[in-house]
């Protein structure tokens, strides 16, 4: 057992230090990647690792292992001690005589030979004597062990006692670990209790072991382990029940027997005795235990008590209290331990890869919105042009034609408002002039002043009623035009939001060009634009009206003004005066409007220049560091739980890898292994990208699912680490089963399968890239999955690689930019071989020599060839899927049904042919018992 515990220690020391160096590098990675500036001198990426997610992971992993012994009594927890070691490291009290003296604490550490020595909380040493300072002893004297507590308030215990520290060279210590004796304390001093405690495992990493003497917990130690489970939730403690000891021992030991042996042999002879005490008082403790909820279910032949639960999400798991009442099963303790310490490293591993994949996730949204941005840009840009326009040729027809219909609406509007007019003239009080009574006016400045006011007067009710209507002539056209226009530019202002001054400035100017140009130039509001024009022009048909002698300022005076002036304006030259100026308005908006935006579409295509450059950066280098980590994190945590895999015969071989079986692994089985040796960063970069899209692709039927990692550092020496990718195991690939002779309708089927795999992977914004015939697989009823995800990525991080299978390569592959319809292309060529029923190379390319002169061959647009029993419907469909245009392939969405349609009718044939022989053989057997046999017809 003490073998068995250090190897425990052994592994969590080596995984925690490997857990702390993916640490260090993590913050390193995200130190350079947060130190990146765009090129406004903003920050580009943000990779977060919070002081929070820090701290946590290091007091998973910082502290070392401890066992905390606690217990009922003295006697109780130096057997624990003396078990685990195997050793009477502490005397062992038959009797349990009450005494006011307690134990003080006992820390058990590693050292070349056996001491001991007293020591404050702070690891002062106090000179006292101890006695097993002058004698030679391998038990620990029980004064060295006793202190007296009387002059200790309860709650200052664990600040006060001193401790006595025991080095000794026993393995289990070896690699840093250690034992702690916790002092009793008095029960239901909760707060003595837990200052004990937190003083035991202050900077370790505790396994915590609760000593039994009784039959049964007092109503005080439950109370006590209530208000443990309180404060310490996550606390799992493996409970050891410990035979009865009497006052009494046999004689003396022989000499070739140890003290412990002979302890053990003394309570083996009481068993019987004792069992039938324990059988009455089996379920006491169990219930006592599983009312505070420490334990959920019955104790098991061994009387263990545990339960481990796995999170799918989070990926950590809480191990649950045990009981063990039979202590024969006291080695159980070795399976706790590993549990508990397991669940520190899991604990901290998950919340590491969840870092990881945090920022991974972050990194694929902006690459998306950048890919976004850079297909949208271009089209905003167009659609502004365009609209812009349509909108000045239609303003443009307007006011070529509006000449006619201008002049009805000032004719119908002089001539409905004259009376109004006529008699708000007369009304009209001067301002400024002073009319003598007589009402005749000397001067010919006032003269002028009063003609003028009433110009004003007249000539602005009209201008208001005519520009009125004029406004609602164009109205539902500016509407209809500016409002898109307006949208598609304030847009393009939000996209280049981070951009320069300049810039920023451009944009506002096209915004005030659109709305001077085409929202505010006609409109009733005087002295602008149109308003203004035509008030000018009414002015000057009315300036020049001669008076022969001064006039007599009166009623009348005013409404003759008035009316001579309505009648002098001439509706045709007002017309064509409008007309004109709303012409030349709106050709110098559109010339100016056409420089404002091309001035944004030069800064904008700067801008995109240095997105596409920051993109690149993101897939190629940034991305590619985190998911290393992140296929590291989730290896380690998959060895802790799961252990290496053990790898079986080989099953397979790709230009990447080779596949072996693999005996059930993680809960899972039938699996494989796809073991890969990545010989330099760039394919670690591809297999930990491929590995992250792999695994956080949701489960599919059509997918074959990836079940976990594990990298193997010895492998090569640990020069060369291989990533074994562990995966449900299928039957064989569609290459085999073809090559075996694969039915017709079976062979539909697969079809009908990959292209709902494949759809399901582009509804994840994924693209697979490798649709072949060995990346199809089959299980044991021909149901096809697909595989081998190594070029799979999102649209966005795909950087234009030309990647895939030669012969199933669609043509855009080689200008390094494509979309997801390469997929359709790849189907297409899988659907020949599908109808063909043999994997041979189509003859159009038997005749390439290499992968250059095939690509060539495709780029022309040479095919598979058609074949005399292809059916007229799937060919016309493969056809369709291989056109060399990517916009006239058909989607998978139509694909699908009509795959379906496809095997129906094959189908319902199938059952036709069937039914027919059936008749056919029953119609010839009929005949042949009915047919007289040559015998008789010889007669």
């Amino acid at each position: 057992m003490v073998s068995d515990l250090a190897a425990e220690f052994s592994n969590f020391r080596k995984e925690s230090k490997h857990l702390r160096s993916l640490l260090k590098d993590t913050e390193k990675c995200f130190a350079d990647i947060n130190s990146v500036k765009g090129s406004n001198g903003a920050q580009l990426l943000s990779a977060e690792l919070t002081d929070t997610e820090r701290q946590c992971i290091e007091e998973q992993t910082s502290g070392a292992p401890s066992i905390i012994v606690l217990g009922q009594s003295n006697a109780a927890k130096a057997f624990v001690v003396n078990e685990i070691f195997n050793r009477p490291i502490l005397p062992v009290e038959l009797s349990e005589s009450s005494s006011d003296l307690v134990w003080r604490r006992v820390n058990f550490c590693y050292g070349d030979q056996l001491s001991a020595r007293l020591c404050l909380p702070n690891s002062f040493e106090v000179l006292d004597s101890l006695e097993c300072h002058s004698t030679s002893w391998r038990t620990i004297p029980l004064r060295d062990l006793e202190t007296q507590a009387a002059d200790y308030d309860e709650e200052e215990l664990a600040k006060w006692i001193t401790s006595l520290e025991v080095t000794l060279c026993d393995p289990l210590m070896k690699d840093g670990a250690s034992l702690v004796l916790a002092p009793m304390w008095t029960p239901g001093a909760h707060s003595a209790m837990l200052n004990i405690y937190n003083s035991c495992v202050q900077g370790k990493i505790p396994v915590v072991v609760y000593a039994i003497a009784n039959h049964y917990f007092s109503e005080e130690e439950l109370s006590d382990l209530e208000f443990l489970k309180e404060h310490v939730p996550s606390l799992a403690i493996f409970f050891i029940k410990v035979p009865l000891i009497s006052a009494t021992l046999p004689p003396k030991p022989s000499s070739k027997t140890s003290p412990l042996e002979h302890v053990r042999q003394v309570l083996r002879r009481r068993s019987t005795d004792e069992a039938c005490r324990r059988n009455a008082n089996s379920f006491e403790l169990f219930q006592q235990l599983l009312d505070l909820g420490l334990v959920s279910a019955l104790p098991s032949s061994g009387g263990c008590s545990r339960q481990t639960s796995i999170c799918s999400e989070d990926a950590s798991f809480s191990v649950e209290s045990e009981l063990v009442e039979n202590f024969d099963s006291f080695p159980n303790i070795v399976h706790f331990v590993a549990q508990v310490l397991q669940r520190h490293l899991v604990c901290a591993v998950s919340l590491l890869n969840v870092v990881h994949t945090r920022c991974l996730q972050n990194f694929i949204m902006i690459a998306f919105d950048m890919a976004r941005d850079m297909m949208i840009t271009p089209k905003r840009l167009e659609f502004a042009r365009s609209k812009e326009i349509e909108l000045y040729d239609s303003l443009m027809a307007i006011a070529l034609k509006k000449q006619d219909e201008i002049k009805v609406i000032i004719l119908d509007t002089i001539t409905s408002l004259r009376e109004d007019l006529l008699q708000n003239a007369e009304r009209y009080v001067f301002e400024g002039v002073d009319i003598p009574e007589s009402g005749e006016i000397t001067s010919s400045k006032d003269l002028k002043t009063c003609t003028f006011q009433i110009q004003e007067l007249v000539l602005g009710s009209l201008n208001t009623a005519i520009a009125g209507k004029l406004l609602g002539s164009v109205n539902i056209l500016r509407d209809s035009y500016t409002g898109v226009l307006t949208r598609c530019l304030e847009s393009l202002e939000q996209s280049d939001a981070n951009s320069c001054a300049e810039t920023m400035r451009t944009s506002l100017a096209l915004r005030e060009i659109l709305t001077a140009a085409y929202q505010v130039e006609i409109t009733v509001r005087a002295g602008t634009s149109i308003v203004k024009v035509l008030i000018e022009k009414m002015k000057q048909l009315v300036h020049a009206m001669p008076w022969k002698s001064p006039p007599l300022i009166n009623s009348e005076w005013k409404r003759n003004v008035a009316a001579d002036m309505l009648d002098s304006l001439s509706e045709t030259r007002l017309a064509k005066s409008i007309c004109n100026q709303i012409k030349e308005r709106l050709k110098h908006s559109h010339e100016t409007f056409s420089s404002a935006l091309k001035q944004l579409e030069v800064r904008h295509s700067g801008r995109l220049e240095r997105t596409e450059e920051q993109r690149l950066k993101v897939r190629k280098v940034y991305a590619p560091k985190v998911a290393r980590l992140s296929l590291e994190s989730t290896s380690l945590r998959d060895v802790i739980l799961y252990g290496m895999p053990a790898m079986g015969r080989e099953v397979g071989r790709g230009q990447y890898g080779v596949v072996y079986s693999c005996d059930p692994w993680g809960g899972f089985g039938p699996c494989a292994i796809k073991s890969v040796v990545p010989p330099d960063e760039k394919h670690w970069n591809d297999l930990a990208l491929e590995f992250y899209y792999t695994k956080n692709v949701p489960e599919h039927e059509r997918i074959v699912l990836l079940r976990g990692s594990v990298i193997d550092y010895t492998y090569g020496g640990g020069s060369s680490p291989a990533v074994l990718l562990i995966m449900e195991r299928m039957q064989r690939d569609l290459y085999t089963a073809i090559k075996t002779g694969l039915d017709w309708l079976s062979r539909l089927q697969v079809a009908i399968d990959v292209v709902e795999g494949i759809r399901f992977l582009h509804s994840q914004g994924l693209v697979h890239r490798d649709i072949k015939l060995k990346n199809v697989l089959l299980n044991e009823r021909n149901r096809a999955c697909l595989t081998d995800l190594g070029f799979c990525k999102p649209e966005a991080m795909m950087s234009g690689s030309i990647v895939g299978t030669p012969i199933h390569m669609a043509p855009e592959l080689f200008s390094g930019r494509y979309d997801n319809s390469v997929d359709v292309y790849a189907f297409g060529i899988l659907f020949w071989y599908i109808n063909s029923g043999n994997v041979k190379l189509p003859k159009a390319f038997e005749q390439c020599a290499n992968k250059e002169m095939l690509w060539t061959s495709v780029r022309q647009g040479i095919r598979p060839e058609y074949l005399k029993h292809f059916d007229e419907e799937c060919w016309q469909l493969m056809q369709a899927c291989w056109h060399g245009d990517p916009k006239k392939r058909p989607l998978l969405g139509n694909v699908e049904p009509q795959l379906y349609a496809i095997y129906d009718r094959f189908l319902d044939d199938d059952r036709r042919n069937t039914q027919t022989r059936s008749r056919l053989s029953s119609t010839n057997n009929h005949h042949v018992r009915k047919r007289p046999s040559k015998s008789s017809t010889t007669s």
